[in-house]
């Protein structure tokens, strides 16, 4: 196995605990940008703003955490 295919694996995510925290990082990252929009825009556009920044990680945690069940199926590993 090439050194590219060796460092390629380790962007691979294999385990629930994983998506916990690359979910974590999405959610402080998407907090982060819904107070600048908060900020940016002042009454309730900016808190929709906010919201929709939140409502994405969760769609993207949800859907990782379906991939690697899916995965682990396919595998057999369950």
């Amino acid at each position: 196995m090439s050194l590219f295919h060796r460092f390629l694996r380790l962007f691979i995510v294999k385990s629930r605990a994983e998506v916990f925290l690359i979910t974590f990082g999405l959610a402080l990252g998407a907090t982060q940008r819904g107070a600048t929009y908060v900020q940016t825009y002042p009454g309730w556009p900016g808190w929709i703003m906010f919201g929709c920044c939140c409502a994405a990680v969760f769609m993207a945690g949800a859907k990782m955490l379906q991939a690697v069940d899916l995965e682990r199926e396919r595998d057999g590993l369950s």
